[in-house]
């Protein structure tokens, strides 16, 4: 089983995202256990107060370390025997992507710190094992990265996904965008499903499925075939495309 805990200023953030759809199923399943603590309750002084202006000025305030490091230490006397992946949410930190998640997705004990007001207390930092950021833009606070973080982990936990194969072929798992897939009716508004993919033929499937990974991640993520292993095969399909989509500017 998985341990997560998440100190945050709002736990009451957490209660529905956290028990719903496949987060839901895991936890009642035992895959996997979720605490969330509020690290005001932390707080040395009688106004609970976490946060304080400043040394040398400035706007804002900074989340004190004193609260944090209670709350840590709370944790760890209470679970002693895991080893814990420590990640504190912070717009400067390495950016979330799914090779972090698969990563995540190996440990026993993670604990998500989420920040609040304009930054934290520089020692903070001294507590944690990585420092992650959702992406280039700045939240409130860390609790929507967090939720975020932990649902495209807690996928990648074994018995959690009905289908053991949907995460392996998932966007982004397999270094390329996902290609097109359809269901029933074949046919809705003159829309039709590709005749290949109800031909049973499986290796034209496959090859029709690769060819359009590459399609759909040529014309929305080139980025991503940068650095991309690409075997003689992709490299045949890519200059396909890339004659397929010379054709259509053309014929524009």
């Amino acid at each position: 089983m998985m341990r997560i805990d998440v100190l945050t200023l709002f736990p009451r953030m957490f209660e529905g995202p956290m028990g719903e759809s496949i987060i839901g199923k895991a936890r009642e399943k035992e895959l996997l256990e979720i605490n969330v603590s509020n690290f005001r309750e932390f707080s040395d002084n009688k106004h609970q107060t976490v946060d304080d202006y400043p040394y040398g000025g400035g706007a804002g305030m900074l989340l004190k370390v004193q609260p944090i490091y209670d709350n840590l230490k709370a944790i760890e006397t209470a679970t002693p025997q895991t080893k814990k992946r420590i990640i504190l949410l912070d717009p400067a930190g390495k950016k979330f992507d799914q090779k972090m998640a698969e990563s995540f997705s190996q440990e026993e004990h993670l604990v998500f710190i989420c920040g609040h007001y304009e930054g934290y207390d520089e020692r903070i930092r001294s507590l944690v094992t990585d420092e992650v950021s959702l992406g280039d833009y700045v939240l409130t606070g860390g609790e929507l990265g967090a939720m975020v973080m932990i649902d495209a982990t807690v996928r990648l936990l074994p018995e959690v996904l009905g289908n053991e194969t949907s995460a392996q072929t998932d966007s982004h798992s397999t270094g390329l965008l996902e290609h097109p897939q359809y269901t029933r009716p074949a046919e809705f508004q003159g829309m039709t499903v590709p005749s290949v993919l109800m031909n049973g033929n499986h290796k034209l499937i496959e090859e029709w499925r690769l060819k359009e990974s590459l399609r759909r991640t040529y014309y929305r993520r080139p980025d991503m075939l940068v650095d991309y292993p690409l075997t003689a095969e992709m490299k045949k399909m890519l200059q396909e495309i890339a004659e397929e989509a010379s054709a259509e500017d053309e014929s524009k």
